[in-house]
């Protein structure tokens, strides 16, 4: 009960369901972390500055990526695209964000730009959006569930490494596992996914919802024909999408694309200035909120509350595969609350849990079912995640949409629970 972890994603999830800014939050519950665990408040601090390098690269990302988005947006080629978008989809929003969803799986697997394409595509959509009268909350809830249940079921793309990490990981502590095998263990928590994302646009939020229009979403009225500058634009988001899986660099991607809409002046250098501000004002708080969970990731971590949490609870579990599915989904939602990292759960989940499998005669699939489960876990919903911190970039452009109300509780209300059902299905029928 007085486990540091614990009482800190307590602490950061109660702060952030009050409204307090996730920024605040995080930091509140990192002090929190080490004043239980007693490392103290300046030694705190300081882990947790000397941790938000951790996602430095992931920051710079986002900042780029949101100064590529403005830039694409000053082309005027999106407003042709919302408006070919409203003959499409017209009276159609529950094809509308299904299509969301679909193109969101795209970017785990096929195409895999993760979050990336959240602020090129969706602000210009927002007007398309209203006219529908659609709730955000049911494309948050799409564009979660895109940017998580790819890399849980498909060996591809961001899947390959969130599977190869629960191979290598079962592997490493002792337990024999195939990558093959480790896919289809994640199928019953998959479906546990589709469910919550059609519970979400058939019955949550189905019903239309009012949003002010804004004198900017105007725009889309306008009648653009194509020209030179929007093939460069195409170009420049080739180039960019080119360079990134060439070198595996959101950053370098995100650089060629920005050069390539300066030199060919779809967007004047003079005007540099300008882009930078918009596109930090889209990304830079979200980039920030990445790099203080990072450094709070640290702080958890630093205190040992974290091993602490996990061995307390084999004093518990027994030998039963319902109760050991159930504690271990419960510590694995709690951690990755906080961490909001899924990839960095499972090596801290692994670790404890392989051997308590295997001494209770669970299967390598249901292990790793386990193990794959308790680390998605937490990643819909949790505040300081790239899967509910991108959907909200996107969708609160025009300052209409809420992090935790509009993103995080939906996300996590519609995928966590059957994740934890599905999960428990399958440790009892692998």
């Amino acid at each position: 009960m007085f486990n540091a972890v614990l009482i800190s994603v307590i602490a950061l999830m109660a702060l952030s369901l009050l409204r307090v800014n996730v920024l605040f939050s995080i930091i509140v519950a990192a002090i929190v972390a080490g004043a239980v665990s007693g490392m103290g408040i300046v030694d705190t601090v300081n882990v947790l500055i000397s941790g938000m390098g951790g996602q430095s690269n992931t920051a710079l990302s986002y900042v780029l990526l949101g100064i590529f988005a403005v830039m694409i947006g000053m082309s005027g080629i999106t407003t042709i695209l919302v408006n070919k978008m409203l003959k499409v989809f017209k009276g159609k929003k529950t094809l509308l964000v299904l299509s969301i969803a679909g193109l969101a799986c795209l970017s785990q697997n096929v195409i895999p730009v993760h979050i990336a394409f959240i602020p090129i595509l969706i602000p210009p959509l927002l007007a398309l959006f209203d006219r529908l009268k659609l709730d955000r909350r049911s494309v948050a809830t799409a564009l979660t569930f895109g940017l998580q249940a790819p890399y849980m079921v498909i060996p591809a793309g961001f899947g390959l490494i969130f599977q190869g990490i629960v191979r290598d990981e079962m592997v490493s502590n002792g337990m024999s596992v195939s990558l093959h095998d480790v896919t289809l263990s994640m199928l019953i928590p998959g479906a546990g996914m589709i469910v919550g994302l059609l519970f979400a646009v058939f019955v949550s939020y189905r019903k239309p919802r009012e949003y002010k229009v804004l004198e900017v979403k105007q725009q889309t009225d306008e009648i653009i024909k194509w020209n030179l500058s929007h093939t460069f634009t195409v170009i420049s988001i080739v180039a960019a999408l080119v360079i990134q899986l060439w070198t595996e660099s959101l950053v370098l991607g995100a650089i060629a694309g920005i050069i390539v809409l300066f030199v060919t002046r779809v967007v004047d250098f003079n005007e540099g200035d300008a882009v930078v501000q918009k596109g930090i004002g889209m990304m830079g708080m979200i980039a920030f909120v990445m790099l203080v969970a990072s450094g709070y990731a640290a702080v958890l971590k630093e205190t040992g509350a974290v091993n602490s949490l996990v061995n307390a609870t084999t004093d518990i579990i027994g030998t039963s595969p319902m109760m050991i599915a159930f504690i271990m989904l419960l510590v694995g939602l709690i951690i990755t609350m906080g961490i909001g990292s899924s990839f960095g759960t499972v090596p801290i989940l692994a670790a404890l849990y392989v051997p308590i499998c295997a001494a209770a005669g669970l299967s390598p699939l249901a292990t790793a079912a386990l193990i794959g489960t308790a680390g998605a876990l937490g990643d819909a919903g949790s505040p300081a995640s790239d899967s509910t911190l991108g959907p909200t970039a996107g969708l609160s452009a025009d300052g209409q949409h809420h992090h935790i109300w509009d993103t995080c509780v939906p996300t996590f209300l519609h995928y966590n629970i059957p994740l934890f059902i599905f999960g428990m299905i399958a440790a009892v029928v692998l």
